[in-house]
């Protein structure tokens, strides 16, 4: 089990660049493999999740080969093209291989099973199962409504469908499976989630149709090959903005991040807390738009988040409650149910992280209250095997005073498995 010591003080400078986005990631390989024609995918986030959706597309007969400069063909299989798995599909800890894949595997007529560690086999997987199963999959799970997850699906029609609850995988999961089925599928949002699916069909040759807070697209639509460069995750360059913004005389700037407004909303909440952070536009890539961001140290201000800003935010709530406990005053984040169903009761982490780190939180309800005007102290933390909370409690650890100790923090790979390295080489006294 590996540890991370990190000692409090200086101050970030530099530039970097972060891994590509996940979510982009994965889709780039998911749709490359219903393609027709060899697509190419370069910056693919690193990460063990991402190699989770390559290793259940290979089990399901898709080829892969790695080419020069990070470049990735995959040998497209076209709808309805990918072939029975030898054995159980491992989704490793990927809740979005897992709720994504559910999607096409539903639109295939041969039986599966996909399942993953522990942890995953932990999360609920009822929302993706029910309206897969009124589009006609037949899917098992356990008594407790979560994987292993069973497949048997082909024959599907087209669906109708509202969200009750915010969650831009079983949107994808819900128009993926569309793409196999007999006439239309809708999905109705009443909160817009991540819209990295939909774009993604535009890439690929199948624009989706688009109005009212509703995605619409007709099955049987051909996907073409693509070209996607994947572009710099925000889930990631947000523990870099925090960890400058929280500190007064750093200065980073983070290259090439993903723009999508439907990620944007950590940088909102911290413009509301008063971080000094520049946004600068940069080449688009795979279809999404890019920015710069360049952020500096100065003083931050508590703020109250509301329940319909957390799906565009929602990876990036620890890091946020960390700047939270160091600003003035009181904030409030509200409707964090979702964070109860991560690799950890992440709602539950967080406030008891920061009570380590010696911040005053605590949960009400699906509330997360933190009192702000934290003076931090080094810390032993357990992050739980849960990657944010690893590399929230490093970027605590800076922040404080004396030593953290980050135990098992090599679970940071799944999503920035360079993060400690990259971190301590922009340091300085």
């Amino acid at each position: 089990m590996s540890e991370r010591v990190v000692a409090g003080g200086g101050r970030l400078r530099g530039e970097v660049r972060v891994p590509g986005d996940k979510s982009v990631s994965h889709r780039a390989l998911i749709f490359g493999a219903l393609a027709e024609g060899v697509s190419e995918a370069s910056g693919l986030a690193p990460g063990a999740d991402v190699r989770s959706t390559r290793g259940v597309l290979e089990a399901l007969g898709v080829e892969f080969s790695d080419a020069p400069g990070g470049v990735v063909r995959v040998s497209g299989r076209g709808l309805g093209g990918l072939t029975a798995p030898a054995e159980a599909l491992d989704a490793g800890n990927s809740g979005t291989t897992t709720r994504l894949m559910a999607g096409v595997l539903a639109g295939h007529s041969f039986s599966s099973e996909i399942a993953g560690d522990e942890s995953l086999n932990r999360r609920p997987m009822k929302r993706v199962a029910e309206p897969l199963r009124a589009m006609g999959a037949k899917i098992d799970l356990t008594k407790t409504g979560t994987a292993p997850m069973t497949i048997r699906g082909g024959d599907l029609r087209g669906l109708a469908y509202e969200m009750p609850v915010a969650s831009a995988q079983v949107k994808s999961a819900i128009l993926l499976a569309g793409l196999h089925a007999a006439g239309t599928t809708i999905v109705a949002e009443k909160s817009p989630t991540r819209d990295h699916t939909e774009r993604m069909l535009t890439l690929f040759g199948a624009p989706p149709k688009l109005h009212g807070g509703a995605v619409e697209i007709e099955g049987g639509a051909r996907l073409r090959a693509a070209r996607v460069e994947v572009p710099g995750d925000p889930s990631s360059a947000a523990f870099w903005v925090v960890a400058a913004a929280a500190r007064e005389g750093g200065e980073i700037v983070v290259r090439g991040v993903l723009s999508n407004s439907s990620r944007g909303g950590y940088l909102r909440v911290l413009e509301r807390m008063g971080a000094s952070v520049r946004r600068e536009p940069a080449p688009a890539r795979g279809g999404e738009e890019c920015e710069d961001l360049i952020a500096r140290g100065g003083r931050l201000r508590g703020v109250e988040v509301a329940a319909d800003e957390i799906p565009s935010l929602v990876d990036e709530v620890p890091i946020l409650a960390l700047a939270a406990a160091v600003a003035e005053g009181e904030s409030r984040f509200r409707g964090l149910d979702e964070l109860r169903h991560k690799e950890s009761d992440r709602l539950a982490a967080i406030a008891e992280l920061l009570g380590r780190f010696g911040a005053v939180a605590r949960v009400s309800g699906d509330d997360l209250i933190v009192a702000g005007g934290a003076r931090l102290r080094g810390a032993r933390i357990d992050p739980r095997a849960d990657h944010r909370l690893a590399m929230t409690a490093y970027v605590a650890g800076f922040l404080a005073e004396g030593e953290t100790r980050v135990r098992d923090a090599e679970c940071a790979s799944i999503s920035y498995p360079s993060f400690y390295d990259d971190f301590d080489a922009r340091r300085s006294a």
